[in-house]
């Protein structure tokens, strides 16, 4: 009769060995792990979000909402009510003294904002400012030694490389205060894109970084990250028709951010570049049209840099510094980058020759800037389907301009029959918001509006 025998692990027992009951010790190791492969798992992904992860902050808020009443309080004389909304989103360090930067949009409106470090740690935050131009706002909590988001140079990216999306998508949802990370790749710089008129749920990107980098609810105002794990964007957005991310997200240049996080800083607002061009209406022209080579100058503001420089009507703007100019996107990119003070030289097309001009860079002159009092100047309706049917509208929402005064149609070019689409980074769905964009506060602002299937963008100061 055969007798089997299991043999234990690192165990001592009895041999089968013809009924002998000599005993030896048997011993199993574990192999060694390979170390080839441990290595392997340590790249220069892991080790750049090792480098900013300390730095990424969760920025809660809480606005109050103002709801109707229902139906039955109505009935009895009810009034609307108010009720508190949280909102988030993520931040990074800039300052060890504890200065944030994130989105406008992520603290717009808000009553309270605290910032959560990746510990727990929470501070409340004062809000220095914002560009809603942009969509860039700068926090300050009250703390010391903070550890600081290093800044990388969005002039110099390369289509292709590593891009990294840090932020806490969902908040708290996720119960966890860690940051969490996305990778893909720079798939393009100097994006120029307005949604599809079919699409309500997205606006106008301008000059901005493209990744297909997944950026969630929660990621907006966290930094895009090369492989040397240095800040290169701002995550601002993601282009979906569902909401949800398809390999679309677009970032702020982290250059551009910085600038107008000094500005806020320095002077509790952004310092708005100006030469006094207003582009050609006609040379906007929507995704997926044949590029135009230049932007024809409409009107130069009399006493104005472009006017000191010897820019005139007529001409043909190609090329500003380094920025080939196509259309009104790529001027109106342009523009987002220029520094007051500094000196721009900017080619022109003039009667077939070309002529170079050297404009140096003034702050908007708000006393003579066009101020628009919405309430008063401009009637607006909401963009209907029937509407939208009537006047061959192709935007499938925002406001339409019923009327509006001679003063402000010749001051910021707005006409009878526009339909506004958005102000500066938020859409409009409808007559409401565009008068609440509009009036919500003094500043300049950028609107974008689509006439006879074009889309052109106009800026004005509100009071």
């Amino acid at each position: 009769m055969r007798r089997i025998c299991a043999i234990a692990i690192a165990a001592v027992m009895t041999a089968c060995n013809g009924g002998s009951s000599k005993a030896q010790q048997v011993t199993v190791t574990q192999p060694a792990a390979n170390a080839q492969v441990d290595a392997s798992r340590h790249t220069a992904i892991t080790a750049a979000v090792a480098r900013m992860a300390p730095s990424v902050v969760t920025v809660q808020t809480e606005a109050v909402e103002h709801v109707p009443a229902d139906m039955m309080e109505q009935f009895f004389g009810g009034q609307s009510a108010e009720r508190p909304v949280a909102g988030l989103g993520s931040g990074f360090i800039l300052r060890k003294d504890g200065v944030i930067l994130t989105n406008a949009h992520v603290v717009r409106g808000a009553t309270r904002i605290s910032v959560a470090l990746r510990d727990g740690t929470t501070y409340p935050a004062k809000l220095i400012g914002l560009d809603d131009v942009n969509d860039l706002a700068v926090l300050k909590v009250n703390a010391s030694n903070m550890p600081v988001a290093p800044l990388g140079n969005s002039s110099s990216l390369i289509v292709g490389e590593w891009s990294i999306a840090i932020g806490n998508p969902y908040g708290f949802v996720l119960a966890n205060t860690e940051p969490s990370v996305t990778v893909g790749v720079v798939s393009g710089v100097g994006r120029n894109l307005v949604a599809p008129p079919s699409d309500a749920g997205n606006g106008a990107y301008i000059d901005m970084i493209q990744t297909d980098a997944a950026i969630n609810p929660g990621n907006s105002g966290g930094p895009l990250v090369d492989a040397a794990g240095e800040v290169i964007g701002v995550n601002s957005s993601i282009y979906s028709p569902s909401g949800g991310s398809i390999g679309l997200g677009f970032a702020i240049p982290i250059n551009r951010a910085a600038r107008v996080a000094d500005d806020l800083l320095t002077h509790g607002s952004v310092r708005r570049p100006w030469i006094g061009v207003k582009p050609s209406v006609s040379e906007n022209r929507t995704p997926g049209e044949r590029p135009l080579r230049g932007v024809t100058v409409a009107a130069v503001t009399a006493g104005s840099p472009a006017a000191s420089a010897g820019i005139r009507t007529g001409d043909v703007i190609t090329r500003a510094a380094a920025r080939p100019i196509r259309n009104a996107y790529d001027w109106q990119a342009e523009l987002l980058e220029l520094r007051v003070g500094e000196t721009v030289p900017i080619i022109l097309a003039r009667n077939g020759s070309e002529v170079t001009v050297n404009v140096r860079v003034a702050d908007l002159p708000e006393v003579n800037a066009p101020r628009v009092t919405v309430l008063h100047e401009i009637e607006l309706t909401t963009l209907t389907p029937a509407i939208r049917s009537e006047r061959s509208i192709r935007s499938a929402a925002g406001a339409y301009v019923q009327n509006v005064s001679a003063r402000v149609s010749a001051q910021i070019g707005l006409a009878q029959g526009d339909a506004i689409v958005q102000v500066n980074s938020t859409r409009i769905t409808s007559a409401d918001d565009a008068a609440q964009a509009l009036n919500s506060g003094r500043g300049v602002v950028v609107m974008y509006v689509e006439r006879q299937g074009q889309f052109y963008s106009t800026e004005f100061v509100t009071q």
